[in-house]
């Protein structure tokens, strides 16, 4: 078999097995590497939504996403309004976002809930009004998002691409947004956005897989090499 080796077309096949398998070792790392960062994230949120809500005037840091937050404050209905593309449950939608006023005159914004998109994602729908009054809610912190350049200009009224300050009607007094999960009164002319489902079985699975290829490519290689290696041994003459 050594003989085989120092063929040449032995030393091709052997340089191409060996980058398929480096090829293949580095592909089941990083769908490691991205189970281990779904793992985080799930157990972040799982932590953040068991843990008691913190006041959001008592924060003197930005808090990270996920983390439950509770306020008390009015709703500014005359600038609330609605994000494009927001798909839940298989359909697409909006959110409605409008911003609560503290007693202290700062400014929070909300996302309210989710609403259907009963026509398309650039038709404005009626946003319903919020509930009047003081309003007591709890709700998961996010950072801004980055609007998309193509939806920063041409939609309707009432409508952003992106929660991001530079297109939102007021910039607010703090660094994110929260995503309601409780509130009171209720209000039922809206669906809360769910939480993300994270699933980190499937890159798992995909680590394994890869690293299967692997060792078939090495055994595979080992077998062909054999074969050839007995059919020549067959086929010299004998001394």
């Amino acid at each position: 078999m050594l003989a085989l080796l120092r063929t040449r077309r032995w030393i091709a096949f052997t340089a191409l097995v060996l980058i398929a398998i480096v090829a293949f070792g580095l592909l089941s790392r990083w769908q490691w590497y991205r189970a281990n960062e779904k793992q985080t994230q799930r157990i972040a949120l799982e932590e953040a939504a068991a843990a008691n809500p913190t006041d959001l005037t008592a924060l003197v840091a930005r808090a990270p996403d996920w983390k439950s937050i509770s306020v008390t404050g009015t709703y500014d209905r005359s600038t609330q309004v609605v994000v494009r593309q927001r798909p839940q449950d298989g359909r697409n939608g909006f959110w409605v976002l409008t911003p609560l006023m503290l007693a202290d005159d700062r400014t929070v914004w909300v996302v309210r809930g989710w609403l259907s998109a009963s026509s398309s994602a650039t038709t404005s729908p009626d946003i319903p009004e919020p509930p009047p009054g003081k309003v007591a809610v709890i709700g998961s912190w996010h950072g801004f998002e980055k609007v998309n350049e193509a939806s920063r200009t041409g939609l309707p009224a009432k409508m952003v691409g992106a929660v991001d300050p530079s297109v939102l009607p007021l910039v607010g007094d703090f660094d994110g947004y929260l995503r309601l999960t409780t509130a009171t009164p209720s209000q039922e002319a809206l669906v809360f956005v769910a939480a993300p489902q994270i699933d980190d079985s499937m890159n798992l699975s995909y680590a394994g897989q890869w690293l299967l290829f692997a060792g078939v490519a090495l055994v595979g290689w080992y077998f062909f090499l054999r074969r050839e290696a007995n059919e020549d041994a067959r086929d010299s003459p004998a001394l």
